[in-house]
């Protein structure tokens, strides 16, 4: 294909009319197709009912003898801090497993250190007149939420395709004591797919920083979610942190919402012994123990690592159809028009696409208007503004693959839409305005 910005006006115009007939066309489906979120299907839920239909669910004494109904336990049973330590690559006691959202663990973290600080702390982060964090975007709507909700500054780190953009990153630690804490997503990114390099690991663990209480609320919330047997390895943000001489900096994150049931499934969150003893001090002002039923039920069916493993390979045979339906269409439709560009993910939930600048939300806008939903415009950077108005996230796990196929076409269909009017406006703005008149 000819990239669009060297075809001619006639051309361009062709190519609309076409375009617009397919979108009438679509329009007249009466599409209702929603990929605003990365929900798994009902199809991967079901994987795991057998922890509430078989045996298993009938259990309620662990392994070591504990009655899993009754009160205690603050950091989870021993056989669930095992598993998600494995699970995690940290030690079994440097881990808390509690309920079903690592949105809660990291929001309470976060808000614990406004009322507390760490164990690294020479006072509670709320003290300070103002608290900033960084923000690798593209990035989790739902972390720069929780910065916004609770009054913290977020300022804006470019991700490129080994992480975040590390000479920015280590300038602005380095230079401002505010700065207390970076969000990272280290594995399968979202939402552009992308895994963080050994170099940028080291870098973020060894970095010097202005705040001596700086954190990594490292969210490794696809560590197993691998599309095939092509995976991006990680290198272990805690150990590094430990080897760099910093092992307070890292806090990680993570849950089974995305391999076993998403409203109900196990969180954890691991760190430091320093750090862990120091959280679990102000935890046990708010719960007596977790749903400890819940976390056996969880034990028993997965049995270990291994069985986590097993289990996503049959995740990612759901998924991947779904993946390679959105690759497919995007590179049907826009391989060498210059106009979009996209991830090629190897795990995780999501694919990014950047349009050309100040293209994404009448993309998001006309995709809409015919039936199907996206992650809104600019829900991918701090305060809801993606500065160049170009990155859309798609979230192809719910609907199935041949929907994913009609969305995608539609979504395509789009993107070409709205790039061949912005390159139209380009083109008459460059006419001599005599020429105009004449």
């Amino acid at each position: 294909m000819t990239p669009f910005a060297e075809q001619s006006t006639a051309d361009l115009q062709a190519r609309k009319e076409k375009l617009l007939a397919r979108y009438t066309a679509f329009q007249g489906k009466n599409l209702t197709l929603d990929m605003t979120r990365g929900k798994p299907s009902p199809e991967q839920l079901d994987l795991a009912m057998e922890m509430l239909t078989g045996d298993i669910s009938r259990e309620y004494r662990s392994h070591s003898g504990v009655d899993c109904r009754n009160y205690g336990g603050l950091d989870g049973i021993n056989e669930a801090k095992k598993l998600f330590a494995d699970y995690l690559e940290v030690a079994d006691n440097e881990i808390i497993v509690g309920d079903s959202a690592s949105l809660k663990m990291m929001h309470d973290t976060m808000m614990g250190a406004l009322v507390y600080g760490f164990a690294d702390s020479t006072q509670p982060w709320g003290k300070q007149d103002r608290i900033k964090f960084l923000c690798p975007s593209p990035g989790y709507d739902r972390h720069f939420a929780v910065c916004q909700y609770l009054g913290i500054e977020m300022i804006t780190v470019a991700m490129g395709v080994e992480g975040p953009d590390m000479d920015a990153v280590e300038e602005l630690a380095a230079a401002d004591e505010d700065i207390k804490g970076i969000w990272c997503v280290p594995k399968y990114s979202n939402p552009t797919g992308v895994t963080y390099s050994d170099a940028v690991v080291e870098r973020l663990a060894a970095m010097r920083t202005k705040a001596n209480d700086f954190k990594i609320f490292c969210d490794n919330a696809y560590a197993v979610h691998h599309l095939s047997e092509k995976r991006d390895p990680l290198k272990n943000m805690l150990t590094a942190s430990k080897d760099a001489g910093n092992p307070e900096r890292t806090l990680l994150f993570g849950s089974t919402s995305k391999i076993s049931f998403a409203g109900s499934g196990v969180a954890m969150m691991a760190a430091s012994r320093k750090n862990i003893e120091f959280i679990l001090s102000k935890i046990k002002y708010q719960t007596i123990g977790p749903n400890k039923l819940n976390q056996l039920r969880h034990v028993l069916f997965f049995k270990n690592l291994a069985g986590i493993e097993a289990h996503m390979k049959k995740h990612a045979k759901i998924l991947k159809p779904k993946f390679d339906a959105v690759l497919d269409v995007l590179d049907k439709e826009l391989a060498g028009s210059k106009i979009a560009s996209w991830s090629k993910p190897n795990g995780g939930y999501f694919i990014s696409i950047d349009t050309l600048p100040g293209c994404a939300q009448d993309v998001i806008k006309q995709a809409a208007a015919a039936g199907v939903k996206l992650t809104p415009a600019g829900a991918t950077f701090p305060y809801g503004k993606d500065p160049e108005n170009k990155n859309i996230r798609i979230a192809p796990s719910f609907p199935v693959a041949a929907d994913v196929k009609t969305a995608m076409e539609l979504v395509a269909i789009c993107i070409q839409m709205v790039s061949i009017e912005k390159l139209l406006n380009r083109k008459s703005e460059r006419i001599p305005r005599s020429l105009l008149r004449g």
